[in-house]
């Protein structure tokens, strides 16, 4: 049984009143006063759940989901239209690049001024500044103003202020994405602290494998509607899923002159399974199945992986790999076997061919046919990850 909910969200729906730009004020009258009056945009639409004393929720859903809206209504910076949501506790949140501080003044003003907007005395958080320097590692820019930060020092800041105010609900928008690898890692470590220390949070965030970590339950949005809550594998795949749809919807192509056709393309699992998610071993395996109403001599197969941009990542056939395939006639299938540990973790798209030996003629051929998403445990900068290796001489 979980503990007393440290979050009690209460069918919240939130409104907002669309509106022209460039507007004068009489025309500002004018629509308020015709019929139907302006138009609304929805961005929660009833959203009840609850986030217990000691647990960590994770957030997800594309951009406009309500997500960011959902946090700023619990930090209780914007007003819900109807519902409401009741907290036990002290709250700290991150909720977007450089909220709550004042340009012109100092990162060490910036850190006193925060205390006092969440009611911490000036001594206590006089007591507490070293810490927070420390944490951000910004200790040669404190005295300087915050308008000269870069994206990644305001993040260093305002994350080191909120978890050590020492609150007990933290809220976190995706701006740790904006840090740096050794700050994440740091972030992580401090999340998992309070995890420990039985404070809840509440974490946005677009990295499915982070999220999945960190998370004891994710809440699933879409287009402000609560389509999902529970364990953070279930959920997340269930995201996963629905944004490969999306992502390949409407740029897949199909052509050839037909005399033989791929019929079936399927990503399966190691036991042979079909795999509607991430494979774990990232490995992709690939059953094609053809079929060639007369007899098709030395055709070649082929494949092609692009990234979310559409550049070609690596592609190759049958042909290249020294595979004769003497005929193809009836129906069969080919297993495509392809290690994709040297990726970087997105989103892909595979395209696939039946062509002839000399490149001549294209039997079939299916462009941006397959979307795949892809993690990698590497930590790399670009596309692949190359053999490295390094000598001290």
């Amino acid at each position: 049984m979980r503990s007393e909910p440290a979050i009690d969200i209460c069918g919240v729906t939130k409104e907002f009143t669309l509106s022209g730009t460039a507007r004068s004020l009489k025309t500002a009258i004018i629509d308020s006063l015709k019929k139907g009056g302006a138009k609304k945009f929805c961005a929660l639409d009833d959203v009840s759940f609850s986030v217990s004393k000691g647990e960590t929720v994770g957030l997800i859903g594309a951009n406009g989901a309500g997500k960011s809206t959902l946090l700023s209504i619990i930090a209780r910076t914007v007003v819900p239209t109807s519902g409401c949501v009741r907290t036990r506790g002290a709250i700290s949140s991150l909720l977007e690049l450089g909220a709550g501080f004042h340009p012109d003044l100092t990162g060490r003003e910036n850190i006193i001024l925060y205390g006092s907007i969440m009611g911490i005395p000036r001594e206590t958080m006089k007591k507490r500044f070293d810490a927070i320097v420390e944490f951000s590692g910004l200790a040669n820019f404190i005295d300087q103003p915050v308008r000269f930060y870069s994206s990644g020092m305001y993040v260093r800041l305002g994350f080191a202020v909120a978890v050590q105010v020492d609150p007990d609900i933290l809220l976190i928008d995706e701006v740790l994405a904006v840090g740096d690898a050794d700050f994440q890692r740091k972030c992580l470590d401090k999340m998992a602290e309070f995890r420990r220390a039985g404070k809840s949070m509440l974490v946005i965030s677009h990295d499915m494998h982070t999220i999945r970590q960190v998370a004891d339950r994710i809440a699933y949005l879409d287009h402000g509607k609560l389509c999902g809550l529970g364990e953070p594998d279930e959920i997340a795949t269930r995201y996963e899923q629905t944004s490969l749809k999306e992502f390949s919807s409407g740029i897949s192509k199909e052509w050839g002159t037909g005399e033989a056709r791929i019929t079936d393309v399927t990503l399966m699992d190691s036991d042979g399974n079909n795999l509607s998610g991430t494979p774990k071993d990232q490995v992709l395996r690939i059953l094609i199945k053809w079929s060639a109403e007369e007899k098709i001599e030395h055709p070649v197969f082929g494949f092609s992986i692009n990234d979310e941009n559409g550049n070609v990542v690596f592609g190759s056939n049958t042909q290249i790999s020294g595979i004769d395939i003497p005929l193809i006639h009836g129906n069969g299938s080919i297993l495509l076997t392809v290690n994709s540990s040297v990726l970087h973790s997105g989103r892909y798209l595979m395209s696939f061919s039946l062509h002839s030996r000399d490149h001549s003629c294209n039997y079939h051929r299916l462009d941006n046919h397959l979307p795949v998403l892809l993690f990698s445990n590497r930590d790399f900068d670009g596309i692949c990850s190359l053999p490295t290796e390094w000598q001290i001489r």
